[in-house]
Protein backbone atom coordinates (compact mmCIF):
# COMPACT_ATOMS: atom_id res chain seq x y z
CA UNK A 1 0.00 0.00 0.00
CA UNK A 2 2.95 2.49 0.86
CA UNK A 3 4.25 1.78 -2.46
CA UNK A 4 1.37 2.25 -4.48
CA UNK A 5 1.02 5.63 -2.54
CA UNK A 6 4.62 6.32 -3.96
CA UNK A 7 3.41 5.42 -7.48
CA UNK A 8 0.13 7.59 -7.44
CA UNK A 9 2.14 10.56 -5.85
CA UNK A 10 4.67 10.80 -9.03
CA UNK A 11 2.09 10.56 -11.25
CA UNK A 12 0.04 13.26 -9.42
CA UNK A 13 3.28 15.19 -8.90
CA UNK A 14 4.11 14.50 -13.08
CA UNK A 15 0.19 16.13 -13.59
CA UNK A 16 0.93 19.08 -11.39
CA UNK A 17 3.30 20.96 -13.63
CA UNK A 18 1.69 19.81 -16.91
CA UNK A 19 -1.81 20.20 -16.52
CA UNK A 20 -3.01 23.78 -17.66
CA UNK A 21 -0.89 23.39 -20.44
CA UNK A 22 -1.81 20.24 -21.50
CA UNK A 23 -5.50 20.04 -20.80
CA UNK A 24 -6.48 23.43 -19.25
CA UNK A 25 -8.66 26.06 -20.73
CA UNK A 26 -6.00 27.67 -23.23
CA UNK A 27 -3.98 24.14 -22.98
CA UNK A 28 -3.35 21.75 -25.95
CA UNK A 29 -6.35 19.52 -26.10
CA UNK A 30 -8.82 21.81 -23.25
CA UNK A 31 -10.75 19.06 -21.33
CA UNK A 32 -14.04 21.73 -21.36
CA UNK A 33 -14.26 21.28 -25.23
CA UNK A 34 -14.33 17.35 -25.00
CA UNK A 35 -16.80 17.75 -22.08
CA UNK A 36 -18.55 20.45 -24.13
CA UNK A 37 -19.04 18.11 -27.28
CA UNK A 38 -20.44 15.54 -25.60
CA UNK A 39 -23.02 17.96 -23.55
CA UNK A 40 -23.86 18.98 -27.52
CA UNK A 41 -24.58 15.36 -28.47
CA UNK A 42 -27.14 15.19 -26.18
CA UNK A 43 -25.28 12.21 -24.10
CA UNK A 44 -26.78 13.06 -21.11
CA UNK A 45 -25.55 10.10 -18.17
CA UNK A 46 -24.06 7.63 -21.09
CA UNK A 47 -21.74 11.44 -21.55
CA UNK A 48 -20.48 10.74 -18.20
CA UNK A 49 -19.98 7.34 -17.63
CA UNK A 50 -17.73 7.57 -21.30
CA UNK A 51 -15.87 10.39 -19.71
CA UNK A 52 -15.72 9.58 -15.95
CA UNK A 53 -14.37 12.93 -14.39
CA UNK A 54 -14.82 15.17 -11.90
CA UNK A 55 -13.71 17.78 -14.35
CA UNK A 56 -17.66 17.65 -15.34
CA UNK A 57 -18.21 20.36 -12.02
CA UNK A 58 -15.83 22.29 -13.55
CA UNK A 59 -12.71 22.30 -15.69
CA UNK A 60 -10.86 25.43 -15.35
CA UNK A 61 -7.23 25.58 -13.90
CA UNK A 62 -8.83 25.93 -10.39
CA UNK A 63 -10.68 23.13 -10.40
CA UNK A 64 -7.83 20.82 -12.37
CA UNK A 65 -5.51 22.83 -9.54
CA UNK A 66 -7.68 21.20 -6.85
CA UNK A 67 -7.89 17.68 -8.82
CA UNK A 68 -4.48 17.64 -9.16
CA UNK A 69 -3.96 18.76 -5.62
CA UNK A 70 -6.12 16.94 -3.68
CA UNK A 71 -4.62 13.60 -5.13
CA UNK A 72 -1.40 14.56 -4.00
CA UNK A 73 -2.54 14.96 -0.79
CA UNK A 74 -4.29 11.59 -0.92
CA UNK A 75 -1.57 9.24 -2.42
CA UNK A 76 0.67 11.00 0.85
CA UNK A 77 -1.62 10.05 3.19
CA UNK A 78 -1.64 6.46 1.59
CA UNK A 79 2.16 6.21 1.60
CA UNK A 80 1.51 6.93 5.62
CA UNK A 81 -0.85 4.24 5.84
CA UNK A 82 -3.21 6.45 6.53
CA UNK A 83 -7.07 5.95 5.79
CA UNK A 84 -5.71 3.62 3.32
CA UNK A 85 -9.01 2.65 1.53
CA UNK A 86 -10.21 5.85 1.89
CA UNK A 87 -6.90 7.30 0.01
CA UNK A 88 -7.02 4.96 -2.14
CA UNK A 89 -10.73 5.59 -3.29
CA UNK A 90 -9.60 8.98 -3.14
CA UNK A 91 -6.45 8.19 -5.75
CA UNK A 92 -8.57 6.47 -8.07
CA UNK A 93 -11.50 8.85 -8.54
CA UNK A 94 -8.91 12.05 -8.97
CA UNK A 95 -6.54 9.94 -11.13
CA UNK A 96 -9.36 8.74 -13.28
CA UNK A 97 -10.71 12.19 -13.78
CA UNK A 98 -7.82 13.17 -14.92
CA UNK A 99 -6.83 10.81 -17.33
CA UNK A 100 -11.16 10.49 -18.30
CA UNK A 101 -10.49 13.56 -19.64
CA UNK A 102 -6.82 14.28 -21.23
CA UNK A 103 -7.85 12.72 -24.45
CA UNK A 104 -4.78 11.81 -26.21
CA UNK A 105 -2.49 12.76 -24.04
CA UNK A 106 -3.45 9.80 -21.19
CA UNK A 107 -3.59 6.84 -23.72
CA UNK A 108 -0.85 5.19 -22.27
CA UNK A 109 -1.51 1.21 -21.40
CA UNK A 110 0.44 2.71 -18.07
CA UNK A 111 -2.55 4.83 -17.50
CA UNK A 112 -4.72 1.81 -16.94
CA UNK A 113 -2.36 -0.19 -15.29
CA UNK A 114 -2.02 2.34 -12.62
CA UNK A 115 -6.33 2.68 -12.70
CA UNK A 116 -6.52 -1.15 -12.34
CA UNK A 117 -3.83 -1.52 -9.48
CA UNK A 118 -5.71 1.38 -7.78
CA UNK A 119 -9.21 -0.17 -7.93
CA UNK A 120 -7.97 -3.87 -7.01
CA UNK A 121 -5.91 -2.03 -3.95
CA UNK A 122 -8.69 -0.94 -2.90
CA UNK A 123 -10.90 -3.83 -2.99
CA UNK A 124 -7.64 -5.65 -0.81
CA UNK A 125 -6.80 -2.59 1.40
CA UNK A 126 -7.19 -2.99 5.27
CA UNK A 127 -10.31 -0.71 7.04
CA UNK A 128 -9.73 1.60 9.14
CA UNK A 129 -7.81 4.93 9.87
CA UNK A 130 -4.51 3.61 10.94
CA UNK A 131 -4.64 0.04 10.36
CA UNK A 132 -1.35 -0.94 10.52
CA UNK A 133 -0.06 -4.00 9.03
CA UNK A 134 -4.40 -4.90 8.94
CA UNK A 135 -4.47 -7.03 12.40
CA UNK A 136 -8.01 -6.43 11.97
CA UNK A 137 -8.98 -6.70 9.21
CA UNK A 138 -6.87 -9.16 7.41
CA UNK A 139 -6.20 -9.18 3.54
CA UNK A 140 -7.61 -11.92 1.61
CA UNK A 141 -6.38 -14.47 -1.18
CA UNK A 142 -8.88 -13.27 -3.64
CA UNK A 143 -7.58 -9.93 -3.42
CA UNK A 144 -3.67 -10.71 -3.25
CA UNK A 145 -4.46 -13.16 -6.48
CA UNK A 146 -6.29 -10.39 -8.18
CA UNK A 147 -3.06 -7.99 -7.98
CA UNK A 148 -0.72 -11.13 -8.98
CA UNK A 149 -2.85 -11.55 -11.56
CA UNK A 150 -2.21 -7.83 -13.08
CA UNK A 151 0.89 -8.42 -12.49
CA UNK A 152 1.29 -11.20 -14.46
CA UNK A 153 -1.13 -10.08 -17.03
CA UNK A 154 1.22 -7.03 -18.02
CA UNK A 155 4.29 -9.37 -18.15
CA UNK A 156 2.31 -12.25 -20.42
CA UNK A 157 0.36 -10.60 -22.72
CA UNK A 158 2.86 -8.47 -23.34
CA UNK A 159 4.99 -11.82 -24.07
CA UNK A 160 1.82 -13.14 -26.23
CA UNK A 161 1.74 -10.33 -28.82
CA UNK A 162 5.56 -10.15 -29.31
CA UNK A 163 5.15 -13.93 -30.74
CA UNK A 164 1.50 -13.09 -32.20
CA UNK A 165 2.61 -9.84 -34.24
CA UNK A 166 4.80 -11.26 -36.80
CA UNK A 167 7.64 -8.96 -36.11
CA UNK A 168 10.97 -10.24 -37.54
CA UNK A 169 12.82 -8.07 -35.09
CA UNK A 170 11.91 -10.67 -32.38
CA UNK A 171 11.61 -13.56 -34.30
CA UNK A 172 15.52 -12.94 -35.41
CA UNK A 173 16.39 -12.15 -31.75
CA UNK A 174 17.53 -8.02 -33.31
CA UNK A 175 14.52 -6.54 -31.10
CA UNK A 176 17.10 -5.41 -28.76
CA UNK A 177 20.24 -3.77 -31.05
CA UNK A 178 18.39 -0.15 -31.52
CA UNK A 179 15.70 -0.22 -28.38
CA UNK A 180 17.55 1.86 -26.41
CA UNK A 181 18.16 4.84 -28.59
CA UNK A 182 14.21 4.27 -30.35
CA UNK A 183 12.39 4.85 -26.90
CA UNK A 184 10.41 7.45 -26.10
CA UNK A 185 13.56 8.95 -23.88
CA UNK A 186 16.24 7.32 -23.89
CA UNK A 187 19.05 7.44 -20.78
CA UNK A 188 22.93 8.01 -20.85
CA UNK A 189 22.81 4.12 -19.35
CA UNK A 190 21.23 3.16 -22.52
CA UNK A 191 23.31 4.70 -24.56
CA UNK A 192 26.65 2.78 -23.38
CA UNK A 193 24.37 -0.16 -23.12
CA UNK A 194 23.56 -0.19 -27.39
CA UNK A 195 26.86 1.48 -28.22
CA UNK A 196 29.73 -0.82 -25.99
CA UNK A 197 27.60 -4.27 -25.78
CA UNK A 198 28.44 -7.05 -28.17
CA UNK A 199 25.62 -8.10 -30.27
CA UNK A 200 26.06 -11.23 -28.64
CA UNK A 201 24.65 -9.33 -25.82
CA UNK A 202 21.49 -7.74 -27.69
CA UNK A 203 20.26 -11.42 -29.02
CA UNK A 204 20.74 -12.76 -25.53
CA UNK A 205 18.53 -10.10 -23.71
CA UNK A 206 15.91 -10.65 -26.45
CA UNK A 207 15.61 -13.74 -25.82
CA UNK A 208 15.37 -13.47 -22.13
CA UNK A 209 13.05 -11.13 -22.63
CA UNK A 210 11.07 -13.48 -24.83
CA UNK A 211 11.46 -16.69 -22.08
CA UNK A 212 10.74 -14.33 -19.01
CA UNK A 213 7.51 -12.72 -20.67
CA UNK A 214 6.03 -16.32 -22.05
CA UNK A 215 7.88 -18.95 -19.49
CA UNK A 216 9.23 -17.86 -16.06
CA UNK A 217 6.42 -15.58 -15.14
CA UNK A 218 4.41 -18.62 -14.71
CA UNK A 219 6.21 -19.42 -11.57
CA UNK A 220 4.58 -17.05 -10.03
CA UNK A 221 1.82 -19.35 -9.45
CA UNK A 222 4.39 -22.13 -8.33
CA UNK A 223 6.12 -23.23 -5.36
CA UNK A 224 7.73 -21.06 -2.25
CA UNK A 225 11.06 -21.41 -3.80
CA UNK A 226 9.88 -21.17 -7.62
CA UNK A 227 7.69 -17.59 -6.44
CA UNK A 228 10.66 -16.12 -4.55
CA UNK A 229 13.28 -16.90 -7.56
CA UNK A 230 10.25 -15.21 -9.85
CA UNK A 231 10.19 -11.83 -7.66
CA UNK A 232 13.97 -11.51 -7.95
CA UNK A 233 14.78 -12.01 -11.38
CA UNK A 234 11.81 -10.04 -12.23
CA UNK A 235 12.82 -7.08 -9.85
CA UNK A 236 16.16 -6.94 -11.80
CA UNK A 237 14.47 -7.25 -14.77
CA UNK A 238 12.72 -3.99 -14.06
CA UNK A 239 15.62 -2.23 -12.67
CA UNK A 240 17.49 -2.67 -15.43
CA UNK A 241 14.59 -1.37 -17.97
CA UNK A 242 14.38 1.86 -15.58
CA UNK A 243 17.93 2.13 -15.58
CA UNK A 244 18.03 2.50 -19.26
CA UNK A 245 15.03 3.94 -20.31
CA UNK A 246 12.54 6.46 -19.29
CA UNK A 247 8.75 4.48 -18.83
CA UNK A 248 7.41 6.81 -15.96
CA UNK A 249 6.18 4.86 -13.16
CA UNK A 250 5.28 1.60 -15.00
CA UNK A 251 8.62 0.07 -13.83
CA UNK A 252 7.86 1.13 -10.30
CA UNK A 253 4.79 -0.01 -10.43
CA UNK A 254 5.62 -3.64 -11.83
CA UNK A 255 7.82 -3.49 -8.95
CA UNK A 256 5.40 -2.68 -6.50
CA UNK A 257 2.84 -5.39 -7.63
CA UNK A 258 5.73 -7.64 -7.33
CA UNK A 259 6.44 -7.45 -3.24
CA UNK A 260 3.05 -9.68 -3.21
CA UNK A 261 5.15 -12.54 -4.78
CA UNK A 262 6.75 -12.42 -0.95
CA UNK A 263 5.70 -14.03 2.15
CA UNK A 264 5.37 -13.51 5.89
CA UNK A 265 8.75 -15.74 6.53
CA UNK A 266 10.77 -14.08 3.72
CA UNK A 267 10.08 -10.42 6.08
CA UNK A 268 10.82 -12.09 9.57
CA UNK A 269 14.09 -13.47 7.98
CA UNK A 270 14.79 -9.67 7.39
CA UNK A 271 14.04 -9.05 11.20
CA UNK A 272 10.51 -7.63 10.59
CA UNK A 273 7.52 -8.29 12.22
CA UNK A 274 4.50 -10.12 10.58
CA UNK A 275 1.38 -9.41 11.59
CA UNK A 276 -1.12 -12.38 13.29
CA UNK A 277 -4.15 -12.45 10.88
CA UNK A 278 -7.00 -12.25 12.88
CA UNK A 279 -5.70 -12.23 16.22
CA UNK A 280 -8.49 -9.48 17.12
CA UNK A 281 -10.85 -9.09 14.50
CA UNK A 282 -14.27 -8.74 15.56
CA UNK A 283 -17.60 -10.89 14.03
CA UNK A 284 -18.55 -8.91 10.91
CA UNK A 285 -21.65 -7.79 11.55
CA UNK A 286 -24.62 -7.59 8.66
CA UNK A 287 -23.66 -4.37 7.03
CA UNK A 288 -19.88 -5.25 6.49
CA UNK A 289 -21.43 -9.40 5.25
CA UNK A 290 -23.23 -7.22 2.72
CA UNK A 291 -20.08 -4.87 1.73
CA UNK A 292 -17.76 -8.39 1.38
CA UNK A 293 -20.35 -9.27 -0.89
CA UNK A 294 -20.63 -6.34 -2.91
CA UNK A 295 -16.38 -6.71 -2.91
CA UNK A 296 -16.57 -9.97 -3.99
CA UNK A 297 -18.47 -9.30 -6.88
CA UNK A 298 -16.83 -6.65 -8.48
CA UNK A 299 -13.85 -8.89 -8.00
CA UNK A 300 -15.46 -11.69 -10.30
CA UNK A 301 -16.38 -8.93 -12.87
CA UNK A 302 -12.82 -8.07 -12.86
CA UNK A 303 -11.27 -11.15 -13.37
CA UNK A 304 -13.91 -12.22 -15.77
CA UNK A 305 -13.49 -8.93 -17.88
CA UNK A 306 -9.49 -9.12 -17.86
CA UNK A 307 -10.42 -12.69 -18.83
CA UNK A 308 -11.92 -12.41 -22.31
CA UNK A 309 -10.35 -9.40 -22.71
CA UNK A 310 -7.19 -11.37 -23.53
CA UNK A 311 -5.85 -11.10 -26.82
CA UNK A 312 -5.89 -14.25 -28.27
CA UNK A 313 -9.02 -14.83 -27.14
CA UNK A 314 -11.13 -11.82 -27.16
CA UNK A 315 -11.74 -12.22 -30.99
CA UNK A 316 -13.13 -15.77 -30.50
CA UNK A 317 -15.34 -14.86 -28.45
CA UNK A 318 -19.23 -14.16 -29.27
CA UNK A 319 -19.90 -10.41 -29.07
CA UNK A 320 -22.10 -11.16 -25.80
CA UNK A 321 -19.40 -12.23 -23.55
CA UNK A 322 -17.37 -9.52 -24.28
CA UNK A 323 -20.09 -7.09 -22.91
CA UNK A 324 -19.41 -7.18 -19.06
CA UNK A 325 -15.61 -6.33 -20.26
CA UNK A 326 -16.88 -3.52 -22.57
CA UNK A 327 -18.96 -1.67 -20.14
CA UNK A 328 -15.79 -1.49 -17.60
CA UNK A 329 -13.84 0.16 -20.44
CA UNK A 330 -14.05 3.72 -19.73
CA UNK A 331 -12.93 3.21 -15.96
CA UNK A 332 -10.07 1.57 -17.59
CA UNK A 333 -10.07 -1.01 -14.68
CA UNK A 334 -10.18 -4.76 -16.66
CA UNK A 335 -7.67 -3.95 -19.75
CA UNK A 336 -5.83 -5.95 -21.88
CA UNK A 337 -2.01 -5.45 -22.38
CA UNK A 338 0.85 -5.88 -24.87
CA UNK A 339 4.33 -3.77 -24.45
CA UNK A 340 6.68 -3.74 -27.35
CA UNK A 341 4.58 -5.86 -29.72
CA UNK A 342 6.85 -4.29 -32.93
CA UNK A 343 9.68 -2.30 -32.27
CA UNK A 344 10.89 0.82 -33.79
CA UNK A 345 13.31 0.68 -36.41
CA UNK A 346 14.46 4.50 -35.98
CA UNK A 347 14.07 7.37 -34.26
CA UNK A 348 12.41 10.42 -35.40
CA UNK A 349 11.70 13.62 -33.42
CA UNK A 350 9.22 16.64 -34.20
CA UNK A 351 10.84 19.93 -33.14
CA UNK A 352 9.07 23.68 -32.89
CA UNK A 353 10.12 26.29 -34.39
CA UNK A 354 9.57 30.27 -34.96
CA UNK A 355 11.05 32.89 -37.05
CA UNK A 356 10.57 36.78 -36.94
CA UNK A 357 11.28 37.48 -40.67
CA UNK A 358 10.60 34.12 -42.22
CA UNK A 359 13.99 33.18 -43.09
CA UNK A 360 15.72 32.23 -39.94
CA UNK A 361 14.06 29.56 -38.21
CA UNK A 362 14.93 29.66 -33.77
CA UNK A 363 13.97 26.10 -32.00
CA UNK A 364 11.94 26.27 -28.75
CA UNK A 365 13.88 24.02 -26.34
CA UNK A 366 12.63 20.96 -25.13
CA UNK A 367 12.55 19.93 -21.34
CA UNK A 368 13.19 16.19 -21.87
CA UNK A 369 12.83 14.95 -25.15
CA UNK A 370 16.72 14.39 -27.14
CA UNK A 371 16.92 18.00 -29.42
CA UNK A 372 20.64 19.29 -28.75
CA UNK A 373 22.78 16.70 -30.09
CA UNK A 374 25.04 17.72 -27.21
CA UNK A 375 22.76 16.99 -24.12
CA UNK A 376 23.50 14.08 -21.99
CA UNK A 377 20.21 11.67 -21.98
CA UNK A 378 18.69 12.19 -18.79
CA UNK A 379 16.88 10.03 -16.26
CA UNK A 380 13.64 11.22 -15.47
CA UNK A 381 10.97 7.99 -14.97
CA UNK A 382 9.14 7.99 -13.22
CA UNK A 383 8.22 11.46 -13.73
CA UNK A 384 5.86 11.34 -16.96
CA UNK A 385 6.41 14.72 -19.21
CA UNK A 386 3.22 13.61 -21.26
CA UNK A 387 4.31 16.38 -23.84
CA UNK A 388 7.34 14.67 -25.32
CA UNK A 389 6.11 11.25 -24.58
CA UNK A 390 3.70 12.53 -27.10
CA UNK A 391 5.41 14.07 -29.63
CA UNK A 392 7.33 10.86 -29.65
CA UNK A 393 4.09 8.57 -30.85
CA UNK A 394 3.36 11.66 -33.05
CA UNK A 395 6.75 11.11 -35.19
CA UNK A 396 5.61 8.00 -35.75
CA UNK A 397 2.47 8.62 -37.90
CA UNK A 398 1.92 11.99 -39.67
CA UNK A 399 0.23 15.54 -38.74
CA UNK A 400 -3.52 14.62 -39.97
CA UNK A 401 -3.81 11.59 -37.06
CA UNK A 402 -2.39 14.03 -34.40
CA UNK A 403 -3.48 17.64 -35.32
CA UNK A 404 -2.95 18.94 -31.91
CA UNK A 405 0.05 19.43 -33.43
CA UNK A 406 -1.35 22.61 -35.27
CA UNK A 407 -2.68 23.39 -31.84
CA UNK A 408 0.65 23.76 -30.83
CA UNK A 409 1.97 25.87 -33.31
CA UNK A 410 -1.09 28.30 -32.93
CA UNK A 411 -0.55 28.46 -28.92
CA UNK A 412 3.21 29.56 -29.38
CA UNK A 413 2.56 32.30 -32.37
CA UNK A 414 -0.47 33.56 -29.31
CA UNK A 415 2.26 33.27 -26.73
CA UNK A 416 0.20 30.82 -24.97
CA UNK A 417 2.24 30.91 -21.33
CA UNK A 418 0.42 27.84 -20.72
CA UNK A 419 1.66 25.95 -23.64
CA UNK A 420 5.28 27.33 -23.53
CA UNK A 421 5.08 26.34 -19.68
CA UNK A 422 5.68 22.86 -21.40
CA UNK A 423 9.14 23.91 -23.58
CA UNK A 424 12.24 24.61 -21.74
CA UNK A 425 12.45 28.14 -22.56
CA UNK A 426 10.93 30.88 -25.03
CA UNK A 427 13.42 32.07 -27.05
CA UNK A 428 10.60 35.18 -28.62
CA UNK A 429 9.73 36.02 -24.89
CA UNK A 430 10.33 39.56 -25.84
CA UNK A 431 7.97 39.54 -28.74
CA UNK A 432 6.16 36.42 -30.73
CA UNK A 433 7.32 34.95 -34.04
CA UNK A 434 5.18 35.93 -37.24
CA UNK A 435 5.09 32.40 -37.98
CA UNK A 436 5.64 28.39 -36.62
CA UNK A 437 6.36 25.09 -38.11
CA UNK A 438 6.96 21.83 -36.98
CA UNK A 439 9.93 19.77 -38.44
CA UNK A 440 11.09 16.23 -38.28
CA UNK A 441 14.41 15.05 -37.85
CA UNK A 442 15.88 11.57 -37.73
CA UNK A 443 18.21 10.92 -34.66
CA UNK A 444 20.44 7.92 -33.54
CA UNK A 445 23.11 7.50 -30.98
CA UNK A 446 26.49 8.78 -32.23
CA UNK A 447 29.20 6.05 -31.74
CA UNK A 448 31.76 6.25 -29.21
CA UNK A 449 34.40 7.46 -31.39
CA UNK A 450 32.40 10.54 -32.11
CA UNK A 451 31.17 10.94 -29.51
CA UNK A 452 34.89 10.83 -27.80
CA UNK A 453 35.81 13.51 -30.81
CA UNK A 454 33.42 16.21 -30.52
CA UNK A 455 31.42 15.17 -27.15
CA UNK A 456 28.36 14.64 -29.51
CA UNK A 457 25.44 11.98 -27.55
CA UNK A 458 23.32 12.24 -31.46
CA UNK A 459 23.87 12.65 -34.82
CA UNK A 460 21.03 13.81 -36.19
CA UNK A 461 19.62 14.86 -40.09
CA UNK A 462 16.90 17.02 -41.45
CA UNK A 463 13.76 15.35 -42.86
CA UNK A 464 11.97 18.22 -43.84
CA UNK A 465 8.27 19.50 -42.78
CA UNK A 466 6.12 17.54 -40.60
CA UNK A 467 2.85 19.88 -40.19
CA UNK A 468 1.82 23.13 -42.10
CA UNK A 469 3.46 26.20 -41.22
CA UNK A 470 1.16 28.87 -39.31
CA UNK A 471 1.85 32.44 -39.96
CA UNK A 472 0.17 35.32 -37.88
CA UNK A 473 -0.41 38.67 -39.91
CA UNK A 474 -0.13 42.56 -38.00
CA UNK A 475 -3.89 42.43 -36.30
CA UNK A 476 -2.99 39.13 -34.84
CA UNK A 477 -5.30 37.09 -37.49
CA UNK A 478 -3.46 33.27 -37.78
CA UNK A 479 -3.77 31.52 -41.02
CA UNK A 480 -2.32 28.36 -42.61
CA UNK A 481 0.57 28.84 -44.69
CA UNK A 482 0.51 27.15 -47.76
CA UNK A 483 3.61 25.20 -49.27
CA UNK A 484 5.27 26.85 -52.14
CA UNK A 485 3.74 27.15 -55.54
CA UNK A 486 0.83 26.29 -53.74
CA UNK A 487 -2.52 28.40 -53.62
CA UNK A 488 -3.39 30.86 -50.46
CA UNK A 489 -4.85 28.68 -47.68
CA UNK A 490 -6.13 31.55 -45.57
Amino acid sequence: MRAMGAVFFSAFYSWAFQVRGLMGPRGILPARELLAALSAAHMGWRGIWEVPSLLWIGSGNAALTVVVGCGLIASLLLFLNVWPRAMLLACEILYMSLAAAAGDFSSYQSDGMLLEAGLLSFLFAPMGFLPGLGENDPPDGIGRFLLVWEWFRIYFESGVVKLASGDPQWRHLTAMEHYYENGPLPTWIGYYAQQCLPKLFHKGTALATLLLENVFVWTAFLGRPLRLACFFVTAAFQIGILLTANYTFLNYLLLSLSVLLLDDRFFESLGWRAAKAGESAAEPGRLARLGAALKRFVQAWIFYATLVLFPLLAPRLPSWALLPAEALGPLRVANSYGLFAVMTTARYEIEFQGTRDGKTWTPYPFRYKPQDVDSVPGLYAPYQPRFDWNLWFASLGNWRQYSWVLRVEKALLEQDEDVLYLFKANPFSDKPPIAARAVIWRYWFSSPAEKKKTGAWWDRKLLGLYAPILAREPDGKIYLEPPPGAPGAR
